[in-house]
């Protein structure tokens, strides 16, 4: 009786300390530049978030900045609101989260999309964007009847010129001649969310004869998708499952996992195992992949399938080598 009676006590400790722990716990993130609904990058991040907060009952503290000059202000702000973990998204961050980290020694932080900061409180996140890319390149090439394909970017900066570098590599892989346009829509954080020229950018290419367009553009990439769709040709979507955007026009779409860097973030962080440093997320770690469901199932080939997994398997393996174009800024290709 004695030792049933020390088990529930135990256990009631301890159910008393994790519901402390939980009350003492709030997280927060901060989205950038084309909102948490972005349909792409931001919107990947969300789902993480939501998948949380549906399974903990937590709810997680927002902000989505709108311009350059709130990325630190806003995480300076979720900590005085007693923030206790901060989850900043994308690159843009680096420099406010560096600072806010170095300030707030107590707090835990992580951020999507870099690798090269140094805080012993902070968690970072690089993807091999470069092999999902590969795969995706692959199946517009085979995909292609007129051996001309094509790819829009939003920011031109290293990171999506990786995303790029991959597209081409895949492609040749599977026709080494075939043609590959290649766009940016511009030079600052407003490329991210402008669809009124993602889709010129996509009709100029469908009038060079691209008839599958990849974009790697955030809010911008809405713009391709509907151009591509509109014009009877079929587009490639990035980040999240597009598939749906316009069934039976996008072919696939290049998976990178922001949602399960978001989901673990908070879910480490809650239960006291976050571990600090660089987790860098490729195809062996189920990071980036490429997407099939129902809306896309009719566009790909048992042999394009067939061709991307046969790929996969080489660059997990290591008898594929995927070249990053951010290790020397440039395409070999």
């Amino acid at each position: 009786m004695k030792s049933l009676v020390k088990f529930f006590a135990a256990a009631t400790a301890m159910a008393v300390a994790t519901v402390a722990q939980a009350a003492d716990f709030k997280p927060a993130v901060i989205y950038d530049m084309g909102g948490k609904f972005d349909k792409s990058f931001n919107e990947g991040v969300y789902n993480g978030i939501k998948r949380f907060t549906d399974e903990t009952g937590v709810e997680v503290m927002e902000f989505e900045v709108t311009n350059e000059t709130q990325r630190e202000q806003a995480m300076q702000r979720m900590v005085q609101r007693g923030a206790t973990v901060v989850l900043g998204v994308g690159f843009a961050q680096a420099d406010a989260i560096s600072k806010v980290a170095s300030e707030n020694p107590d707090k835990l932080f992580s951020i999507i999309d870099v690798n090269w900061l140094d805080h012993p409180n902070l968690r970072q996140y690089a993807f091999k964007e470069h092999e999902g890319s590969y795969l995706v390149g692959i199946a517009a090439a085979m995909a292609s009847k007129t051996g001309t394909v094509g790819f829009v970017g939003g920011m031109d900066i290293p990171l999506i010129r990786a995303f790029a570098c991959g597209y081409v590599q895949g492609a040749k892989s599977a026709n080494a001649d075939v043609n590959v346009i290649q766009n940016m829509t511009g030079t600052t954080p407003s490329a991210w969310n402008d669809p009124a020229k993602g889709g010129e950018l996509t009709r100029a290419q469908i009038d060079r004869g691209a008839d599958v367009v990849y974009q790697a553009a955030g809010g911008t990439g809405v713009g391709v998708i509907s151009a591509a769709a509109d014009a009877g040709k079929m587009s490639i979507g990035v980040d999240s499952n597009q598939n749906h955007m316009a069934p039976g026009s996008v072919l696939t779409s290049m998976l990178k996992r922001v949602d399960v860097a978001a989901y673990q973030t908070m879910k480490d962080a809650m239960s006291g195992d976050f571990e600090t440093g660089v987790r860098n997320l490729g195809l062996a770690e189920e990071g980036v992949g490429w997407a099939l469901d129902e809306h896309n199932a009719a566009l790909i080939t048992d042999e394009m399938k067939a061709a991307m997994d046969a790929a996969s398997a080489a660059i997990v393996a290591g008898e594929v080598s995927v070249h990053d174009y951010r290790s020397d800024n440039n395409c070999p290709m």
